[in-house]
């Protein structure tokens, strides 16, 4: 699969990026270590990232069969876009199983299998946004759906790697619209839930991994709001993910102290750690109080210090149809120094995942 030489214009700061390679059509979605699990249609791929110059080499995990219309659908890049094709999240599990999502179901590939498997459909909405995954091998996903009646909102786990799927706790009526995310803190062995939307629907919630504890830490406001969240060992960074505001980073310590470490250009819904940095990127949702047409990538080495570190424009297509310009950065643990990011409804890496190689301060 060959790289494809097409790059934007990094932002030269203390903290560099550095080009390394760039492929077309293929969505990254989850690292485990040194892997990167990516898709290209209904097809999961990885590719193991070596500290080297030798090429990235993708080799094949497993496909999925899905409805045969969307073979059509997934074909071209709009209809790909307009019907929300593919893979849109993933995570592997300890046992070497891999829990992912589609259109309208969740999907199981056991070990040393070709093809991924249906182990439970979605009826509201059409995927949940993330997984989040224990070290016991406990996975878990949020309902995200429009839900404008405000029924009650159920949070999924599976004890038996993704065989089967139960409610593990239940929002009550009109205490949430959705669920944007779930996502494990090693360093506290727990769970941050984040709901949105409106009120006090948004909240940032410290869940034990059994959910019989569940504690509020914040809520109430639309800087609360979020999405993307990352886990540190001094504490967790997250981004809020509003139009009706200014967008921001936040830190919070462990210690409970809440800081504003720097303003973003708009919404922002992924977040990542990589090569010792932490990055989010911003998508395009314009609203007076966020009119910029560029999707940007923030990024910061110590949390302190943050920089604006490149910038798509969105493309031309309705946004409202053919999805906001964004940024992906995939979920799960990286334990390289390779930064991937795939940009979407941008004006010439459409559909594309780029490779970078975080460079420590002074050094190229």
């Amino acid at each position: 699969m060959a790289a494809h030489d097409s790059f934007p214009a990094a932002r030269p700061t203390a903290l560099n990026v550095v080009p390394v390679a760039a492929f077309p059509r293929l969505r990254a979605l989850a690292w485990s270590d040194d892997w990167l699990y990516a898709s290209r249609g209904y097809s999961v791929l990885r590719a193991r990232m070596r500290p080297t110059s030798d090429p990235i080499e993708w080799q094949l995990v497993a496909r999925y069969v899905p409805a045969w219309w969307r073979n059509l659908s997934a074909s071209s890049r709009l209809t790909f876009r307009l019907f929300r094709d593919g893979f849109h999240a993933l995570a592997t599990l300890a046992s070497a199983y891999i829990v992912a999502a589609v259109p309208g179901a969740i999907l199981t590939l056991a070990p040393g299998g070709d093809e991924f498997m249906v182990s439970h459909r979605v009826l509201r909405g059409t995927r949940p946004l993330h997984f989040a995954v224990t070290p016991d091998d406990h996975a878990f996903w949020g309902e995200y759906f429009d839900n404008p009646a405000r029924d009650e909102v159920h949070v999924y786990a599976s004890t038996d790697r993704g065989a089967t799927w139960d409610v593990a706790y239940t929002f009550p009526r009109g205490a949430v619209r959705h669920i944007h995310n779930i996502v494990y803190d090693e360093w506290a062995n727990c769970l941050w839930v984040l709901t949105g939307d409106n009120g006090s629907e948004c909240r940032i919630l410290r869940v034990s991994c059994d959910f019989k504890s569940v504690d509020v830490v914040l809520s109430g406001q639309q800087q609360a709001r979020a999405v993307a969240l990352v886990p540190t060992p001094d504490g967790l960074y997250f981004s809020s993910d509003t139009p009706l505001e200014s967008n921001h980073v936040y830190r919070l310590d462990r210690g409970g102290t809440l800081s504003e470490v720097t303003s973003l250009s708009s919404s922002s819904i992924y977040g990542c750690r990589a090569g010792g940095g932490i990055f989010f990127s911003t998508m395009v949702e314009p609203s007076p109080a966020n009119p910029d047409s560029s999707v940007r990538l923030y990024g910061s080495l110590e949390g302190s210090h943050w920089y604006d570190l490149m910038q798509w424009k969105k493309d031309v297509w309705p946004m409202s149809l053919f999805q906001y310009g964004n940024a992906v950065l995939p979920d799960g643990r990286n334990a390289t120094e390779f930064l991937a990011v795939t940009t979407v409804a941008v004006e010439r890496d459409d559909l594309q995942t780029s490779m970078w190689r975080v460079v420590p301060v002074g050094v190229l």
